[in-house]
């Protein structure tokens, strides 16, 4: 039996006593709650907080208990952040490090018929960093912080995309478990194409004695005795036409219910039949025998409080991920293991999972490792019964960061995580869940001799780009797997509007270079848009022009890698989601509003996509069936006059890729400043200008617009009299609460395209179709 006690929280601290406090939840939260501190995504408040990672803090709640004729009774708390001691009525029950896993104490002896005093004080996270690294020895990491000296999120750090916050609280359930004879303390379902095998672990409450463990699923059970002494069993159980769970675009999302029982305690979860390997050298993910391009985001912390990430905001991001033809989210090793309805969520969808160990872009202690081992075995168990989950992955670019970055000369006779990475991770894998793929770390080669920035083999990350080159270069690399790429732009207008209250908002305005932490990040913004687009004038022109350059630099690289398929099978996006209002490399903002790169992911992470590289067009068929059709492709004057065509019959087989040679009339213009050309199979079109947007003699923008009201908000049709280049529309201008379900549209003339406007207000027609709400690149500026 299990009872919540999240009722009737208090917190405390020097300056603060009997804060009503929110159990999930933390320090942050509760004094914010409270009106004790402001909104530390607001403006430059993050900075006047600092004071409170600094801190040492107190939970405490009372409660009514009566004892239930149980033999044991169990406190289980399923997150502590991070360093904290728990005392029941006087009496520590035990002390915790380590925000990644679950604690169990026994409280039976220490129970109270009627009132009880539960208590969890927190020691400051600073404090006790600062004094692991004084003992273990100073290790290199990208920022001036200890976060790799504490098992906790290291992220709550500072990132070049996240603030400093650093946190304290009880951040996941806390309750009571009762329970008699035995529990389940372990249950590892490893499945196969045809049924699972379970491992269960006990734990006996009274004398040694036999028990009786059951499991069953689809109608199938199997019982075994755990004799006296004994306290593991492996019960095998096979299903009768078994029907496998596949990953989205490749079948069904088919799931069992697994159930497990000891004595009076039952285990349950939804299980998924299939098998899973990688390829160590082409780093290919095959499900069920099938190689699946990746098509990814990375994802972090939804929120610099986790706590505050609810099963409502996983629907709405995973949706987004989805809606962008994502089939697989990368958890980061600078975040957390998710929730359970993370996975849950994943698996009902056929997203899959790659879950990184939380370590990143630092040199660990190598002496974690007693630590290190315990938090994986718990959260390896916690996690192994979700059939998402595809890959276990050791670490965020720790092994590059000792290759690549100077820490061989800094570290000199100490460590920096290699056991753990190469020993102690694979080995909980290995023991606990075999039947998942084990990866070292991101990048990788495959092999500790090889350069982790060889990609002829293993996963690469490409931050040339974004750091030095211009995004083109993307053209010159031909991978196996990408596992990080990206381009930053700032959040959506009405994100950083309420994010940054500086009057005028200007790209070096204080609150927006606040919400910028990536070094040298407005530069590198304004240095990459090159020759690709114009300089901005204004805010709204820098706001739009970086925003539309951060989608095409990220599709000009997906396009790039998926016509490469199968050669390389992998990109994943850096990045999904954002944990404030931020500028970043993310697709979603901190607010969950879509950017402009998600309308384009869309495009290029299409099953059927059209691409231009090179002298050639690439037909990109990521679909179970056979793309057959007419690839129609046309030189065309900015008037939209046909100056050349052709009509090919194509054919691309499934998950292939076919290459067309552009013949001379098509790739090469009379007059490049005033062409382009137009390739489409079916709905797919692809469009390429022969000159960069500034050289390109544009007519000035001209078209008609036509306003409808309809239900939940407004459809806008816009005719194109001109050509229009990547025609967008920014609604959250009028109403922040607005979403338009398209961005970057090119229309030449005569074409039409309608928006769908969601908005609870009233809205102008003229203000939906004017300057700064309706943008393209050839516009005529007020």
């Amino acid at each position: 039996m299990y009872r919540a006690l999240h009722d009737n929280w208090t917190l405390s601290g020097p300056d603060h006593a009997g804060v009503p406090a929110t159990v999930p939840g933390c320090v942050h939260t509760d004094l914010l709650r409270a009106g004790l501190i402001d909104d530390p995504y607001v403006d430059d408040n993050e900075h006047l907080l600092g004071w409170i990672g600094r801190t040492d803090w107190a939970y405490t709640t009372t409660f009514r208990w009566a004892p239930d004729g149980h033999d044991r009774v169990d406190l289980v708390f399923d997150g502590l952040d991070t360093v904290a001691e728990v005392e029941l009525n006087g009496t520590v029950l035990g002390r915790t490090a380590n925000m990644h896993r679950r604690y169990r104490f026994d409280a039976t002896a220490h129970l109270r018929e009627g009132g009880n005093v539960l208590r969890v004080t927190f020691t400051a996270p600073y404090a006790y960093a600062e004094a692991e690294e004084a003992r273990l020895g100073a290790r290199p990491g990208p920022y001036d912080e200890p976060y790799q000296f504490i098992r906790k999120m290291a992220c709550n750090f500072g990132w070049d995309w996240g603030p400093t916050l650093v946190t304290s609280g009880i951040w996941r359930p806390v309750g009571l478990h009762s329970w008699s004879g035995a529990r389940l303390a372990a249950v590892r379902p490893q499945v196969r194409a045809d049924g699972v095998d379970v491992t269960v672990e006990i734990e006996r409450a009274r004398t040694a004695e036999a028990v009786a463990v059951t499991a069953t699923i689809d109608g199938t059970g199997v019982e075994v005795k755990v004799p006296e002494g004994a306290t593991t069993a492996t019960l095998s159980l096979d299903v009768a036409d078994p029907r496998p769970w596949w990953p989205l675009g490749y079948g069904e999302q088919h799931r069992y219910e697994l159930t497990v029982t000891a004595a009076d305690d039952t285990w349950s979860r939804m299980v998924g039949l299939r098998t899973v390997t990688i390829d160590p050298d082409a780093f290919r993910i095959v499900v069920n025998g099938t190689p699946v391009f990746v098509r990814g985001f990375n994802w972090i912390p939804d929120d610099c409080f986790p706590a505050r990430t609810d099963a409502a905001t996983l629907e709405t991001r995973f949706g987004q991920a989805v809606g962008a033809g994502a089939n697989l989210l990368r958890v980061w090793g600078g975040g957390v293991y998710e929730s359970d309805a993370f996975y849950d969520l994943a698996d009902r969808l056929g997203l899959l999972v790659w879950q990184d160990f939380p370590f990143a872009c630092a040199a660990y202690p190598d002496d974690l490792a007693a630590e290190v081992e315990a938090e994986a075995r718990d959260n390896v168990e916690r996690l192994m019964p979700h059939p998402s989950l595809v890959l276990w992955c050791g670490n965020n670019e720790n092994i590059e960061g000792y290759q690549h970055w100077g820490w061989q000369s800094s570290l000199g006779d100490l460590t920096w995580g290699a056991s753990l990475y190469h020993s102690v991770l694979p080995g909980v894998v290995a023991a606990l869940d075999p039947g998942r793929p084990y990866w070292p770390g991101s990048p990788y080669s495959g092999a500790p001799d090889r350069d982790v920035k060889d990609p002829s083999t293993g996963t690469v990350h490409i931050w040339t780009v974004w750091g030095s080159d211009d995004y083109t270069r993307y053209a010159d690399y031909t991978p196996r797997f990408v596992a990080e790429f990206g381009f930053q732009g700032p959040p959506v207008y009405a994100t950083l509007r309420a994010a940054v209250s500086d009057d005028p908002l200007t790209p070096d305005s204080p609150g927006v270079l606040h919400h910028q932490k990536a070094a040298g990040g407005n530069e590198k913004l304004l240095r990459g848009l090159g020759a690709h687009l114009p300089a901005p004038a204004t805010f709204d022109d820098w706001h739009y022009l970086t925003q539309l350059n951060q989608a095409r630099a990220v599709s000009f690289g997906v396009q790039r890698f998926r016509s490469l398929m199968p050669y390389c099978m992998g990109t994943v996006i850096w990045q999904l989601n954002d944990c404030w209002p931020v500028t970043s490399w993310a697709a979603v903002d901190g607010a969950g509003r879509r950017k402009p790169l998600w309308y384009e992911l869309r495009r290029a992470y299409a099953p059927r996509l059209l691409t231009f590289q090179g002298s050639a067009l690439a037909l990109v068929n990521d679909d179970a069936a056979p793309w057959t059709g007419t690839l129609e492709l046309s030189r065309r004057s900015l008037s939209g006059a046909v100056l050349a065509s052709s009509s090919v019959p194509v054919t691309v087989p499934p998950r292939a890729v076919l290459e067309v040679p552009l013949p001379p009339e098509l790739s090469t213009a009379g007059d490049p400043r005033r062409e382009l050309v137009v390739a489409s199979a079916g709905p797919a079109r692809a469009i390429r200008f022969f000159e960069e947007d500034p050289a390109v003699d544009y007519p000035v923008a001209a078209f008609t617009g036509t306003v409808a009201a309809v239900p939940g908000g407004y459809e806008v049709t816009v005719t194109a009299t001109t050509v229009l280049r990547e025609l967008a529309l920014f609604p959250d201008r009028l109403d922040p609460a607005a979403a338009v379900d398209d961005l970057l549209v090119t229309l030449l003339p005569g074409e039409s395209a309608t928006f769908t406007v969601t908005t609870g207000l009233e809205l102008a027609a003229a203000d939906l179709l004017s300057h700064p709400v309706l943008r393209c690149v050839n516009e005529a500026r007020p």
